[in-house]
């Protein structure tokens, strides 16, 4: 007995110093019938912390009974509302609703305390993921309100950081992120425990990364990168923060970096799925665009194994092999059954203008660019400002409003540059270059190509930089005509009706009929026939 305690006084000295591989090997031992409810907890703290999801359930389901058993109300909610958040994260939203439930019923009777704050925030929580933001707000500020009451420093800026999160879904960027910061010097502070420490660093990231404010991101992640260093390796948010470094790599070009980030994530996929899921679809994006077709949908279907559903790089992927049509249908399905953020449909929609205006059906890319821009007034962040611009500008293209594209591709290209994002500012250089050349701008527009392409060469974006090659190269064709023009031209010299042009070059008959409109007018030439005949001169049939 005496050796017992004296164990358990060890693991919980081990637990106060966090240092979770100790307490784990102290307690692991020991049966239940040994340990307390407490001591049931420590160990499943400790399981956690070593990314042992299951038996941290098991351990802590165990002190659950405990507390319940013994009339201990309060420290029953506690477990029941910790129980309920894990079931979530781990997808089984109907358990993480009956331990809710019964948080509920264990503090029905009682006086207030700060679990009936933590209940709150958990009800707060599922209130935002259900669209009551108004809800959620309430139930946030009574958490808030609880926390304060009790000096609960913790539950305090939960509540705080929740409350911003909500602001930041209804478009109140400024006013949420300022919460978000403001719950954050808690973390610097050193006032919360370890656990609430990882859960804010991991969303606050997020958070940034979602509205690319790379600046906050950049901020928050050296401070979590320092804390993450003090942690076991197999820790659950060391994963996390490494996949958000990944992502501010890559958004800033340093794909290298990245890929390797992300990469030594999904190698411990075994130890956090959610971390891996996310690393494998970041490996996905940087393959996709550097041409590395095979590893780039073989990163994709891993993630899709995790549970991630990988659009819209998938999407986009299957456009650069020419599967218009897939891409396509993939980009409506993930739109109908989108449930998540306004800001991940945003990336939705922008992908599915540039897949839409690809297989010709330039309406429904209309009809995206119009939900877009709707998004991103809501917003009103630089970002998604520039997001619908460029998917705004490629419509007024398809529709040969030269006049409009030119402004919106042009404010594009400087909102996208002030944000020193370089992948996103030479795509959208090429298609600024495109309104340019269509309204005489030639020169101009050969000066936008070759910015694009340096910044393509730099970073390895093989695919953008041979389709920058192809542009600079059209300069040179006859009339001025793109060589997608060419190519429709020489099929109206061989005689070919606009039907079988389309499905020899795999495109819409309203695409080719755009695209005769088009060559008619470079050419300055009324009919076919004409057409056919400048083509025969200058050797295009």
């Amino acid at each position: 007995m005496a050796e017992r305690i004296a164990d358990v006084e060890r693991a919980r000295d081990a637990i106060r110093r966090a240092s979770w591989r100790e307490a784990y090997d102290v307690l692991r031992p020991l049966g239940p019938t040994d340990l307390t409810p407490r001591d049931l907890e420590d160990l499943a703290d400790a399981a956690w912390w070593l990314s042992r999801s299951d038996e941290a359930l098991a351990s802590r389901q165990q002190a659950y009974a405990g507390y319940a058993a013994a009339g201990d109300d309060p420290a029953a909610a506690a477990v029941a509302v910790r129980l309920c958040f894990e079931h979530f994260e781990r997808g089984e939203p109907a358990v993480a609703s009956g331990w809710l439930k019964r948080a509920e019923r264990h503090l029905a009777e009682h006086e207030e305390c700060v679990e009936h704050g933590f209940l709150d925030l958990a009800l707060a929580s599922i209130a935002h993921e259900s669209g009551d933001d108004r809800g959620a707000i309430a139930r946030a500020e009574e958490a808030a309100r609880i926390g304060r009451r009790f000096g609960n420093q913790s539950l305090i800026a939960l509540a705080i950081h929740v409350h911003g999160l909500v602001l930041i879904a209804q478009g109140q960027v400024i006013e949420g992120m300022a919460l978000l910061d403001e719950a954050m010097t808690s973390v610097l502070a050193g006032e919360l425990t370890p656990h609430f420490t990882g859960i804010l660093y991991c969303s606050v990231l997020e958070a940034c990364l979602d509205v690319a404010d790379l600046r906050r991101a950049g901020e928050w992640n050296e401070a979590a990168r320092a804390w993450c260093a003090s942690l076991p390796p197999e820790a659950p948010f060391t994963g996390l923060c490494r996949v958000s470094r990944a992502q501010v790599a890559d958004l800033r070009g340093a794909w290298s970096e990245a890929e390797a980030e992300a990469l030594l994530v999904s190698h411990e996929q075994a130890l956090n799925p959610t971390a891996a899921a996310r690393a494998f679809y970041e490996t996905g994006e940087i393959r996709r665009r550097i041409g590395d077709v095979a590893g780039a949908e073989e990163a994709f279907s891993r993630a899709h194994g995790f549970g991630l559903d990988p659009q819209p790089g998938s999407a986009l992927l299957r456009l650069a092999q020419g599967k218009r049509q897939a891409a396509l249908t993939a980009l409506r399905l993930a739109l109908a059954d989108d449930h998540g953020s306004r800001l991940h449909r945003a990336r939705l929609l922008a992908a599915f203008v540039s897949v839409a205006l690809a297989a010709g059906e330039v309406d429904g890319a209309r009809r995206a660019s119009t939900e877009l821009d709707a998004i991103a007034e809501a917003f009103a962040t630089p970002a998604l400002d520039a997001t619908a611009a460029s998917a705004r500008g490629e419509v007024l293209l398809a529709r040969d409003d030269v006049t409009g594209a030119l402004e919106t591709l042009h404010h594009a290209c400087a909102v996208w540059q002030e944000l020193r994002l370089p992948y996103e500012t030479a795509r959208a250089r090429m298609s600024y270059s495109v309104a340019l050349r269509r309204a005489g701008g030639e020169e101009d527009a050969d000066l936008e190509l070759r910015a694009a392409l340096s910044t393509f060469e730099r970073l390895g974006a093989a695919p953008d930089a041979a389709a920058v090659g192809r542009l600079l190269t059209d300069q040179a064709l006859p009339g001025g005509l793109s060589a997608r023009e060419v190519e429709v031209l020489h099929l109206v010299a061989a005689g070919e009706t606009n039907r079988a042009i389309a499905s020899e070059l795999g495109l819409s008959e309203h695409t080719v009929a755009r695209h005769l409109q088009n060559i008619f007018a470079k050419l300055d030439v009324p009919s076919r026939a004409a057409a056919a005949a400048f083509a025969v001169e200058h050797g295009l049939s």
